[in-house]
């Protein structure tokens, strides 16, 4: 069964940082490009950012570019993201997700996520 897990999230001052975490099992993790998408209160889900499944390839959406970075150690089976130079309109619900397809690159939210971790980011 594909098990994916958040944490990391929490409530941060505008220009503050964090790190999350998804930490998988159940499936050939490093056999999988991975991504984190997003989902502002009352808004749908927006893709954020894509890592290739060897982490050589990494893409974000326009409005994160330069401020966060995805990474992730297949020997922990882990997927990160850090976040920083943090904007009250990046508070949302972070997910990370896992394409139906191995090695595949996908840029929207299709396919399985975990429970989310929460971002708030607050004066």
């Amino acid at each position: 069964e594909v098990q994916l897990v958040e944490s990391g999230g929490g409530l941060v001052q505008p220009g503050g940082s964090l790190r999350l975490s998804c930490a998988a099992s159940g499936f050939t993790f490093g056999n999988y490009a991975m991504r984190w998408v997003r989902q502002a209160p009352g808004k749908g889900l927006d893709w954020v950012s894509t890592i290739s499944n060897g982490g050589e390839n990494t893409y974000y959406a326009d409005s994160v570019k330069g401020r966060f970075t995805i990474s992730r150690d297949n020997a922990k089976k882990t997927l990160y993201l850090q976040l920083t130079g943090l904007k009250t309109e990046d508070t949302g619900m972070y997910y990370c997700v896992k394409g139906d397809a191995q090695y595949r690159i996908y840029f929207n939210s299709d396919g399985t996520r975990g429970q989310g971790t929460q971002v708030t980011v607050s004066s």
